[in-house]
């Protein structure tokens, strides 16, 4: 626009020393949510070109089934996230090394992960912005460049983990004939077929999503109904937030768990995948009805993975508890396994990932057990790296403004997430990559604030999010759970750190940590003061936004 607009906070209570008197006024060219001007040429096309409309059921007032199912998708595209290899493989060595104990874990963590991705979708909802293009209208430069960074190196972590579990699945369908690194150049070229199905409608991309969550719940279905798990003991740990005789190694794999589930990159996916449906902002009955749609059919996306999850590690600590190396060494031996020499034969305690894990199960089940548990860990892989892959586009598109082709978008994301995968698959063998599996986690849990912190901040702001904004209870209850999660991640890094029993590792890990600790601290600044702590702008002025345009605000509709 030719005038500067000069906008500042406003304090929706209204009352002098409200927020509206620590946040100070931001001169912006354009506002938020300001259609572009007419001599901005071609407006910027993303995935959505075509928006899917929802369907009028005047007949059904509360409630409808029709458009529950117009609403259906992102959640479902959402809780891959749930299902990638990295959780797989946090699931069957829960499976292993605590039995049945940790379910509850699992379900608290899945619940948590939950209530979170409903900030997500209700700020890709109400604002019709994504998570990284709101940071990017309303941080300023630095610390908007250094929140990029570090959720780029979230999204590098996630797609390792599931492009090598893609690997790991080729290699064993092809019994080990295919080796790691042609596994990886396998995905990454089905991976850039797979993502141009949206040319062909987002209804069917979602389709195809849905496909391979099926196919992971009739895989990992499957090993379930032959394992046959004590429902008894399944039951037990699920409502029982309990773990009677658990040790250091029981804790470490309960905080791996929680790692696991809740992805940093995932809000800002949800918050982009809600912008799909055709919903009118500027009507708040609209707005409401998305938010309640969205919310409901995360809840049943969520539960499905959750099941899902469920057979991983019920099969595992039904299975292979309490097991030792030599047992299972003599189990293969007996199945005439060429894997047998996998597990050293003595009487250590059984370590399992996703390769020894589908190994194990074809010396106990069959040939048929491990070639379907390679089938469902191509899906988890499959999907969850095309899922990554539109994470890393969004969040790219949003911090940097991208206004690129859409070949060349996909094909930066994908160099900058693949390349160092692919030195992994060169160097390392399919049989070594625990010691990275954990590196990676340790990374993701790093980055988790920088998801989370921001996601509360901004649906904690009226000039925002208007009659949306969080309330009272979801402020607290939201401040509460970050503060949890990030504790418990931060656990999870100094068990790490501190295992690596290195001096010039203690000392680099120390420089890190203050860095990385200042700058959450200064994210969590901004937060309180969002949040209604104004006494902690101690008389300076903070910049945390620029209001949305009136036209466009589902407060302020059209006149």
């Amino acid at each position: 626009m030719g005038t500067e607009r000069r906008a500042s906070y406003e304090d929706v209570s209204g009352e002098p020393g409200g927020l509206g008197g620590v946040v100070s006024t931001i001169s912006s060219s354009r506002s938020p949510l300001q259609p572009p001007d007419a001599d901005d040429g071609e407006p910027f096309t993303t995935y959505f070109d075509s928006k899917i409309p929802i369907p009028e059921d005047e007949t059904h007032s509360c409630f409808s089934f029709r458009k529950l199912w117009a609403f259906t998708g992102p959640g479902f595209l959402m809780s891959i996230a749930y299902l990638d290899p990295g959780n797989i493989e946090s699931d069957l060595q829960s499976g292993a090394v605590a039995g049945f104990k940790l379910l509850w874990v699992l379900l608290l963590a899945t619940v948590i992960g939950l209530l979170l991705q409903r900030l997500a979708a209700r700020l890709g909802v109400v604002t019709g912005l994504h998570l990284a293009e709101v940071c990017h209208r309303q941080y300023q430069k630095v610390p908007r460049i250094i929140l990029w960074l570090m959720v780029e190196l979230a999204i590098i972590g996630s797609d390792m983990q599931e492009v090598i579990g893609s690997a790991i699945a080729i290699n064993l369908l092809s019994v080990g004939k295919i080796p790691l690194w042609g596994g990886v150049l396998i995905t990454i070229a089905d991976t850039f077929v797979f993502l141009f199905l949206d040319k062909y409608g987002l209804r069917k991309l979602e389709a195809f999503f849905g496909l391979l969550i099926s196919i992971m719940a009739l895989t990992f279905g499957y090993e379930y109904i032959t394992v046959k798990p004590s429902q008894e003991k399944l039951l037990q740990g699920l409502f029982v937030p309990y773990c009677q005789d658990c040790g250091t190694p029981q804790l470490e794999q309960a905080v791996g768990i929680v790692g696991a589930v809740i992805m940093p990159h995932n809000m800002y996916l949800h918050s982009a995948l809600v912008k799909s449906r055709q919903v009118n902002r500027a009507d708040k009955r609209e707005v409401r009805e998305a938010n309640k749609y969205f919310f409901i059919e995360s809840c049943i996306a969520l539960f499905v993975s959750f099941i899902i999850n469920i057979f991983v590690v019920t099969v595992f600590a039904e299975a292979f508890f309490n097991k030792t190396n030599a047992q299972v060494h003599q189990v293969c031996a007996n199945a005439s396994s060429p894997h047998a020499g996998l597990f050293p034969n003595d009487n250590s305690t059984l370590e399992v990932d996703i390769y020894k894990g589908g190994v194990v199960l074809g010396c106990s089940f069959g040939t048929a057990a491990l070639y379907i548990w390679a089938i469902g860990i191509l899906a988890a892989g499959q999907s969850s790296t095309m899922t990554g892959t539109y994470s890393g586009q969004f969040v790219m598109e949003g911090f940097l403004n991208l206004r690129w082709s859409r070949f060349a978008r996909v094909l930066l994301t994908r160099s900058i997430a693949v390349t160092p995968t692919l030195f992994v698959a060169i160097f390392q063998d399919v049989e070594h990559l625990t010691g990275m599996n954990d590196f990676l986690n340790v990374l993701m849990s790093l980055q988790l604030p920088f998801a989370l912190i921001p996601v509360l901040t901004f649906t904690s702001l009226p000039s925002l999010m208007h009659d949306f904004a969080n309330g009272l209870f979801w402020k607290v209850a939201g401040g509460l759970l970050i503060l949890l999660l990030c504790s418990i991640n931060m656990y999870f890094v100094v068990a790490y750190v501190m295992a690596l029993r290195s001096l010039p590792l203690y000392v680099g890990a120390a420089l890190l940590s203050v860095l990385y600790l200042a700058f959450v601290a200064y994210l969590t600044w901004l937060c309180l003061v969002s949040l209604g702590a104004s006494f902690l702008a101690c008389g300076s002025t903070v910049s945390v936004t620029r209001p949305l345009h009136p036209d466009q605000s589902p407060s302020h509709p059209p006149k």
